[in-house]
């Protein structure tokens, strides 16, 4: 429905409120271009802000600290049994949403960028249509793609508002704490939210349809992680899918098969996490000249630009890797190109980073990336049990490696499993982007005891010269005194 005929024109026009959406309507701003955003919502965030990135991040720190609570005796300090008010747990969650999403509505004003609630869909390659907003159609001389994407729900289910079957979001809104809870997908949402609702109490049963838990990051960094949520679950459950699910008034009947003696279990809730696909339908694109995929997602170069030379793309919805900070440079990249600067999506190390405890944080490549590839490469770890910041907090069972180039001694990658792994990581994503070999990192001195010590360690462990673990034996680089 359209509220309004009223026609602006601007010279930007950005379609999605989300972190791609709004870095691109900041950034061209800044550039001088009038800028135009439109949102569904009508505020400035999207799903990583609202019912994602931050709302998780704030409960999964909840459940750090009430990890270190109920551990905290082994260092000789008692709290008692930590009491959770769900009310109060909310209250806090939607403090930190409300102050983010404030802040990026005073920042859209300092900018002058104009934010309209509505659905915008395109008419032309330079006018789009709102629909439930005041005003009917914008002309614009560039626009910029940033729909996001959308959880995606198993076969013959559907993610009902206040259905025992959730999504993400769903789930991030705690609506109560369930007695038991089946999370299927062993990705970073399955591993991240079950891990948030079994140290609120919840007894999560998990199943992913692979061998394994969290396909994307090399074995060893999981191995830490697994063996805590072994202890944290109550059951995991690899190569097992979700063969049917029943929801009632009270509870899901479940159907699974796999390697498990039972199944057939009941729970109270189920979390959905097995994937994302792209907004990019019932926005118009069919009157434009830009072009998706064979899976929806919409195609773009370097530089963001789609198969209409006026219109960009960025975030979610060209696919690839679905993080807030990968989308954030795009649109970055996409606001450059619009106001004719020299400006590329080129990187080499996009960081991921698993918000559990012990995280997971890696960039550039992996090591089993590199021994799919044929790589030759050599790998070096330095183990945080041999750490004394690690040992001084209770984290010891850490890790950090590098993937090193075996001629150049490149750092071709990094890989961190440890607390505050998603700090750490940033070292590694400079030293890749920079081009650094081992050496480089080695002779960075690096404060002690510190965990970011790992570094300089695990660069010292490569080149034979690491002070707190043995050297391996490397004759290339071993010379006798004259």
């Amino acid at each position: 429905m359209v509220m309004g005929e009223f026609t602006q024109e601007t010279d930007v026009l950005v379609i999605g409120g989300g972190p791609g959406g709004y870095a691109a309507a900041f950034r061209a701003a800044d550039l001088g271009l009038d800028v135009t955003l439109v949102d569904t919502g009508g505020r400035l965030g999207g799903v990583c802000l609202f019912r994602g990135c931050i709302p998780s991040k704030t409960l999964l720190h909840v459940s750090e600290l009430l990890y270190d609570a109920r551990h905290a005796g082994e260092m000789g300090v008692e709290f008692g049994d930590p009491k959770v008010d769900l009310d109060r747990l909310r209250q806090w969650k939607n403090q930190v949403i409300n102050k983010l999403a404030n802040g990026l509505m005073d920042l859209s004003k300092k900018r002058s960028v104009q934010v309209l609630k509505g659905q915008a869909v395109f008419e032309s390659s330079e006018r789009a249509r709102l629909q439930n907003s005041e005003t009917g159609h914008i002309k614009f001389r560039h626009a910029i793609i940033a729909t996001g994407s959308t959880a995606i729900s198993l076969p013959a289910t559907e993610f009902k508002q206040g259905g025992r079957i959730m999504s993400s979001a769903a789930a991030l809104s705690l609506p109560d704490i369930p007695g038991r809870l089946l999370v299927v997908g062993g990705g970073y949402v399955g591993v991240e939210l079950g891990s948030v609702y079994a140290s609120l109490g919840s007894r999560v049963t998990l199943v992913e349809a692979t061998e394994r838990l969290m396909a994307g990051a090399d074995q060893d960094l999981v191995q830490p992680l697994l063996a805590r949520l072994t202890g944290l679950f109550e059951a995991i459950h690899p190569r097992t899918r979700v063969k049917e699910l029943k929801e009632l008034d009270n509870r899901v009947e479940a159907l699974l098969e796999g390697e498990l003696d039972e199944p057939h279990q009941t729970f109270d809730r189920v979390l959905i996490a097995v994937g994302r696909s792209p907004n990019a339908k019932d926005i118009g694109l069919q009157n434009t000249k830009v072009r998706v995929d064979d899976r929806g997602f919409v195609i773009v170069d370097e530089q963001r630009r789609t198969t209409d030379p006026k219109i960009f793309a960025v975030g979610d919805v060209v696919g690839g890797v679905m993080l807030a900070h990968k989308a954030m440079h795009e649109g970055k990249v996409a606001a450059e190109v619009i106001a004719g600067r020299p400006s590329a999506f080129d990187f080499q190390a996009i960081p991921a980073v698993v918000y559990t405890d012990p995280q997971i944080a890696w960039c550039g490549l992996t090591e089993e990336d590199a021994r799919r590839q044929g790589r030759a490469i050599r790998v070096s770890r330095f183990p945080w049990a041999a750490s004394g910041r690690a040992l001084s907090m209770g984290v010891a069972k850490g890790m950090t490696k590098m993937i090193i180039d075996a001629q150049t001694e490149r750092v071709l990658g990094v890989g961190i499993v440890g607390r505050g792994a998603g700090e750490m990581i940033a070292e590694g994503v400079l030293a890749v982007e920079m081009g650094a070999v081992a050496e480089d990192l080695a002779l960075s001195i690096h404060p002690h005891p510190t965990l970011s010590e790992s570094e300089e360690e695990a660069a010292e462990a490569f080149l034979g010269s690491s002070t707190h673990i043995l050297p391996q034996r490397n004759p290339e680089k071993t010379s006798k005194p004259r």
